[in-house]
């Protein structure tokens, strides 16, 4: 009974919209009547019902309900909802001539009242749709007088649809809208007036006793960004943006939803756009093998191939809550996707072989790896174990059971290796490149730069730092590293993938490295505070293994453009699988006797380029050096 009752009341107001619009249908029919016979000295007989009324009335209501007019609230009634109504009016008065043509013929109905009845009905159903809308913005502004008074910058779609969105939550009172476009200055935008260019918003503040900036500029690019954030900062005001529109279609953002301003948004360069198309093709109806599939990248892998059109999804992970958790949402997320999760060390034969048994997998993506440079020089047999043995595993057991890719995911410390990751990373293509002569699996190696927000990585320890209000750490004023955010390195890895070359080494054109001071920078001031005032930034020395700049491109690796203007493919150094596989033999053995000299020679000599960085003779004691006079150059 109460399922009725509610029900019956949430469907009370169509049927008051439905009763509204057919009362207007039968003014609009029979006001016509009386207009066209008004003045006539021998008007017609004309009754305010009659068996023509009750033909026009079903014909038009069929009309407006295929037309769908009854989806939409009179709330939001807006531009689609009025040609919705342009539209139902026009095909109404087809159906209303067609009943009454096989009626009466037509003969009763004045012409003029077929030509007038489209434009009369559209503005009696149009104008009470408008005016109520006008009355309950007009009434959330006067309720919403404590709400927040905010200040837009950007007057163009971003701007329209987010003045909308404020007025309808009460929450924020939009008092105007800032732009760089001249010819905009001076008019309105739903009742907000366009009150200066962007880099007027300090005074423009001041002025209009703004609370809150909102940045609805969804579309630029980095550098444009970087300017209005620091327009933003020197009000002194809190400030949000909208969400980018490749954000709230994979789910990361809420339609509508006010966010801060990631760093990610101040990326030196423009994010690179994939060949969607290319990769679902590749993709789509796969199965897929995901090692390492609870970390940041094998995470992220597992859900754009779920997005993408993979049929199942094989995960390895020796993380149990790791696994558990990627299990869980991608059963949410993706309910008809198969996942098949097997826990275990991916440089367990039995592991690996079972998960080939059990998914059958098209390709495999080995994400697994040790990735901590400080780390890792005090931990070279596990480095060596888990960055090179392991991918020997999974390498040889894809091969050996006719997987068509093998994916290794590798890192720009690959390139002339000055530390433990950067040569086991190495020596871990070289495996690939060595067994990618003898099977039909295609072997691709991707190497990316710096992964923003991934476990571990210098940006979620900024934030941590910032939250307890410092110091910032920074290894050395002057080291840059290149930085890519996390589903940019995934759609990397997949691009690879679809392009599919026997043997490649792939990397992206990552633009201008990064200094982190200016990261470190940065961070601290969107985090609403003054870098060497409120935060101090305190620079330690280059730990053990670190370089003060990463290169991307290997000197005796020839580079050339693939289908995608922002990757890279290298011409892979002839290595001698023979010489590899001796490499290997001699680290299982030292490996099993936890041995890592003989782990250290071998690693030196498998990889000839392999330089370790001078350590530190002496570590120097953390400085904090002052904050520049004037302000630095942005990321």
């Amino acid at each position: 009974m109460k399922d009725f009752r509610d029900r019956l009341s949430a469907g009370l107001p169509r049927l008051a919209v439905v009763a509204h619009d057919l009362a207007m249908v039968w003014l609009c029919w029979t006001g016509l009547h009386w207009v066209r016979y008004g003045f006539a000295a021998n008007p017609p007989p004309m009754s305010l019902w009659s068996t023509q009324i009750a033909i026009v009335l079903v014909a038009q209501g069929l009309v407006f309900w295929q037309a769908g007019l009854y989806r939409g609230l009179w709330r939001f009634a807006s531009v689609p909802d009025l040609w919705n109504i342009v539209k139902a009016s026009l095909i109404g008065l087809l159906a209303i001539s067609l009943g009454l043509f096989i009626y009466n013929r037509l003969d009763p109905v004045p012409r003029a009242v077929l030509l007038g009845y489209p434009f009369a009905l559209i503005g009696l159903l149009g104008t009470p749709r408008l005016l109520y809308r006008a009355w309950k913005d007009a009434t959330s502004e006067r309720t919403g007088r404590s709400s927040v008074r905010t200040l837009i910058l950007g007057a163009g779609e971003a701007g329209d649809a987010l003045v909308r969105d404020l007025r309808r939550s009460g929450a924020y009172q939009p008092v105007g809208f800032l732009d760089d476009a001249p010819k905009l200055h001076g008019s309105k935008l739903h009742g907000v007036p366009v009150l200066g260019s962007i880099g007027d918003v300090v005074e423009i503040a001041k002025e209009t006793s703004a609370k809150l900036l909102v940045i609805a500029m969804p579309a630029v690019d980095a550098s444009e960004m970087q300017r209005v954030v620091a327009a933003c900062e020197r009000t002194g005001l809190p400030f949000r943006t909208v969400p980018r529109l490749e954000d709230v279609l994979v789910g990361r953002s809420l339609p509508g939803e006010l966010k801060e301003v990631a760093i990610e948004d101040l990326l030196g360069r423009k994010p690179v756009l994939p060949d969607w198309k290319a990769i679902r093709s590749w993709l789509g109806g796969r199965s897929v093998m995901v090692t390492g599939a609870g970390g940041s990248i094998g995470s992220e892998l597992c859900r754009q191939c779920a997005r993408h059109g993979a049929q199942r999804i094989a995960l390895v992970e020796i993380d149990e809550l790791s696994l558990m958790t990627m299990e869980a949402e991608l059963r949410r997320d993706f309910p008809n996707l198969e996942c098949v999760a097997v826990l275990g060390d991916c440089g367990d034969p039995a592991v690996i072989n079972h998960v080939l048994a059990e998914a059958k997998p098209d390709a495999c993506f080995h994400a697994a790896a040790y990735k901590q440079v400080p780390l890792l020089e005090a931990q070279l047999r596990e480095a060596v174990r888990n960055n090179v043995l392991a991918t020997e595993t999974v390498a040889a057991a894809c091969r050996d059971a006719g997987v068509g890719t093998f994916v290794l995911i590798s890192t720009d410390k690959a390139v002339d290796p000055a530390n433990v990751l950067g040569a086991s990373k190495r020596l871990a293509e070289m495996v690939c490149q060595a067994m990618a002569e003898q099977r039909s699996t295609h072997f691709v190696t991707v190497r990316f730069g710096n992964v923003l927000d991934s476990a571990g990585s210098v940006v979620p320890l900024f934030r941590e730092q910032i939250r307890v209000g410092g110091p910032v750490t920074v290894t050395d004023a002057e080291v840059t590293r290149y930085f890519m955010t996390i589903p940019e390195a995934c759609q990397l890895i997949l691009q690879a993938a679809a392009i599919g070359s026997h043997e490649a080494i792939y990397t992206l054109d990552m633009g201008e490295p990064v200094p982190i001071r200016l990261l470190a920078e940065q961070m601290i001031r969107l985090a609403g505070k003054q870098p060497g005032k409120d935060i101090a930034i305190v620079y330690t020395g280059l730990r053990p293994g670190e370089k003060l700049h990463e290169t991307l491109f290997h000197a005796d690796e020839r580079y050339r453009q693939t289908a995608h203007p922002k990757i890279l493919q290298a011409e892979a150094r002839s290595v001698i699988a023979d010489q590899v596989v001796s490499a290997l033999r001699g680290m299982r053995e030292a490996t099993a006797r936890y041995d890592q000299i003989a782990l250290a020679q071998a690693l030196r000599s498998a990889v000839p380029e392999f330089q370790p960085a001078q350590e530190v003779s002496e570590p120097h004691a953390a400085t904090i050096v002052p904050f520049p006079a004037r302000e630095a150059r942005r990321i």
